[in-house]
C-alpha cells in the first residue's frame, strides 16, 4: 500500500501533449468508416497524416500518433458476442448482449478462444497488413478491454444500472464473472502487444465506476478492482476513471493507487481532488477546451492546476486541434508547462505557482470551469 502521507509531495511533476489518429483523419480527410474497416486507407492516413502533422506542429515534445489498429475498446466484449457497429462518419458503438444477469451468468461460463471470436481475426489480420507497411514501428493492437463494471455495462446496458440498485447481490455474482473474464481476455491482449501478463504495475480505464452510488462501492466495485489489479501486478497501481464524484474520491485510496486520471470530469476540480484524496493525480485539458480559452487563460489553467494539486497537466491534439489558430494555443500549454517544471525545480511552492495565476484567471478557474 502507498504511503499517502508522502506520495503526493514525492511524485515529481510530469506533463506531455498527446496525439491520436483523430488528427490524422482530420489531415487527410480520412472518415471513420475508412479508418475502422480500411487497412489500405489507414495506411495512407499514417504516410501522408504524420508528415503534415509535424508541419503544423513541429515541437518533437508533441508525440506523433503511433502506428495502431482502430481503437476499438469493446474487444472483449465483441468476443463473448456484443455486435459492434461502424458509422461511416461517427465514432463506432456497441450492442449490449445479455437481457438479463441470469443469462450473462450462464453465457460467461462458457470457454471462449478471444483470437478466433468475434472480430479478432480481421483486426488481427488488420494488424499484420500494417506491420508490413511499417516494419520498423511497433504496432499497436487497441482491441481492448475496459474495467469490471465498465464492462458489465458494456454486456447488459443500461439495464445494470438498474440492476445494481434492485439485485445487488445477484449485481456482484454477475461482476464477480465478468472480471475472470476480464482475466481470461488479458493474456490474449497482452501478448498481441508485446507487454507481459504480469509486470511492475497496472491500470485500468472504468468510467461506469462512477455511476454507483457511495453506499455500494465498497460491495458492487472494490472488490472487482481488486480481482482485475491481481492477475496484473503485485506492484503499483492506475486507474482513469472519468466523473467521479467527491465523496467516491477516498475510494481510491482503499484500494492502493499511486495515480490517477480524473480526465474529463465536470463533477471534479484539483482542489476537490487534492481535498477528497492523497493520490497523485493528472489534470486534462480536453481538445474542446481550447476553442473558449485564449492563450493568456491557457496559461493560467496550467499553473492554477499544479497550484492546486495536480501533479501532471496533459492534453491530447485531436480533430479540433488541425487548425493554425490553436496551435499558438498548443504551443502556450507548452511554455507554461515548462516554467512550472523550471519554477519547482528551483524551489517553488505551490502556493508560489498559484500567485502567478491572473486575477481573471482565479476567478475562472474553478468556479466557472468547464464553462
Amino acid at each position: 500500500m502507498p504511503n499517502y502521507d508522502t506520495l503526493r509531495d514525492d511524485a515529481p511533476f510530469r506533463w506531455y501533449v498527446g496525439s491520436s489518429a483523430y488528427a490524422l483523419m482530420a489531415l487527410t480527410g480520412t472518415s471513420f468508416g475508412e479508418y475502422n474497416l480500411d487497412p489500405d486507407a489507414c495506411i495512407e492516413m499514417y504516410r501522408k497524416g504524420r508528415p503534415l502533422f509535424r508541419e503544423l506542429y513541429p515541437d518533437p515534445a508533441i508525440r506523433l500518433p503511433g502506428v495502431g489498429t482502430p481503437a476499438v475498446s469493446y474487444g472483449h466484449v465483441n468476443g463473448l458476442g456484443c455486435e459492434i457497429q461502424f458509422p461511416e462518419d461517427g465514432e463506432l458503438c456497441h450492442v449490449p448482449v445479455y437481457d438479463s444477469l441470469e443469462e450473462g451468468l450462464v453465457a460467461l461460463r462458457k470457454p471462449v478462444d478471444f483470437a478466433t471470436a468475434g472480430l479478432a481475426p480481421f483486426f488481427l489480420d488488420y494488424k499484420r497488413q500494417l506491420e508490413t507497411a511499417f516494419p520498423d514501428e511497433r504496432v499497436g493492437f487497441p482491441f481492448g478491454l475496459e474495467g469490471p463494471i465498465t464492462t458489465a455495462y458494456e454486456l447488459r446496458g443500461q439495464d445494470f444500472l438498474i440492476d445494481i440498485m434492485d439485485r445487488p447481490e445477484l449485481s456482484a455474482e454477475f461482476l464477480g464473472a465478468v472480471t475472470r473474464s476480464i482475466n481470461e481476455f488479458w493474456p490474449f491482449y497482452a501478448e498481441m502487444n508485446g507487454v507481459p501478463v504480469r509486470s511492475g504495475g497496472a491500470g485500468m480505464c472504468d468510467d461506469v465506476a462512477s455511476m454507483v452510488p457511495k453506499s455500494l462501492f465498497k460491495q458492487l466495485v472494490l472488490p472487482f478492482w481488486e480481482v482485475f489489479y491481481r492477475a496484473r501486478t503485485d506492484g503499483v497501481r492506475s486507474a482513469h476513471v472519468e466523473d467521479l464524484r467527491a465523496e467516491q474520491l477516498p475510494f481510491l485510496e482503499e484500494i492502493g493507487l499511486s495515480s490517477f486520471d480524473p480526465s474529463i470530469s465536470p463533477h471534479l476540480s484539483p482542489p476537490l481532488i487534492r481535498d477528497h484524496c492523497r493520490v497523485p493525480f493528472g489534470w486534462r485539458l480536453g481538445s474542446f477546451h481550447y476553442l473558449t480559452l485564449t492563450v493568456a487563460e491557457i496559461r493560467d489553467w496550467v499553473f492554477q492546476a499544479v497550484a492546486d494539486g495536480a501533479s501532471s497537466v496533459f492534453t491530447h491534439i485531436e480533430a479540433l486541434m488541425c487548425q493554425p489558430e490553436q496551435v499558438p494555443k498548443v504551443n502556450a500549454f507548452m511554455a507554461a508547462a515548462r516554467e512550472v517544471a523550471v519554477k519547482l525545480e528551483a524551489g517553488a511552492t505551490r502556493e508560489d505557482l498559484g500567485r502567478e495565476v491572473s486575477a481573471a484567471g482565479r476567478k475562472r478557474f474553478w468556479d466557472h470551469w468547464p464553462e
